[in-house]
């Protein structure tokens, strides 16, 4: 798998274009917004996009999911069921932080705990990590040990527990029980800012760090 970081909006939130090299189809996770400028990335890429990818329903992770499922005609997969809030709220977000053509949307697929999701002939594990928001989910790539945790963690810090929704226990408490587990090799990308990789959080991380 080929992992493209994209980062987008104001808030410089990680989308990404993850590509299965063998079958040259491709997903979008978490796109924020600039859609013409995420259109003319995958139009250069050369790949054909079967689906879009949600971790959470923050309008800089899913603030141009609806646009460009609808544009390409394409499916969206998660989050998991309980951040069906946030989607409503999607365009009140936008509102907020001045985003343009925000809408919401009813994923064809909510995603849980134990499921998988298919892009190409690479099968990605989802993982529900609630915290940062209650129906947050991780996506996870064992034959490339890569994970893409939205806002579960970054490197040197964690997601936010503060907004509606979020709780700082359940949070820490699903970064230790669901994704220490996968291994210290595993490199996440985050939902802001550089990669890391699990076992760096492990020794170097304020909040989760081992011993803490």
């Amino acid at each position: 798998m080929k992992y493209q970081i994209i980062p987008v909006t104001p808030l410089q939130q990680n989308c990404s274009l993850i590509i299965c090299e063998e079958s040259n189809r491709a997903a979008l996770v978490d796109p924020g917004g600039e859609i013409d400028r995420l259109l003319t990335i995958i139009a250069d890429a050369g790949v054909t996009l079967e689906k879009i990818l949600i971790t959470h329903a923050h309008v800089d992770h899913a603030g141009a999911a609806a646009a460009i499922a609808e544009k390409l005609e394409i499916p969206i997969e998660g989050p998991e069921p309980s951040d069906q809030y946030w989607i409503d709220a999607l365009p009140e977000q936008a509102e907020r932080f001045g985003l343009a053509n925000v809408q919401s949307f009813t994923p064809q697929r909510w995603l849980h705990q134990g499921d998988q999701v298919q892009v190409g002939n690479t099968t990605l594990d989802v993982l529900h990590c609630p915290g940062h928001t209650p129906g947050h989910v991780v996506f996870y790539v064992p034959e490339d040990q890569v994970a893409l945790v939205g806002d579960v963690i970054f490197q040197g810090s964690i997601g936010r527990s503060d907004l509606p929704g979020g709780d700082h226990a359940t949070l820490v408490n699903a970064i230790r029980e669901r994704l220490w587990p996968l291994g210290n090799d595993v490199r996440f990308i985050p939902g802001h800012g550089p990669t890391s990789t699990f076992g760096e959080e492990r020794q170097n991380n304020p909040f989760v760090g081992d011993g803490r």
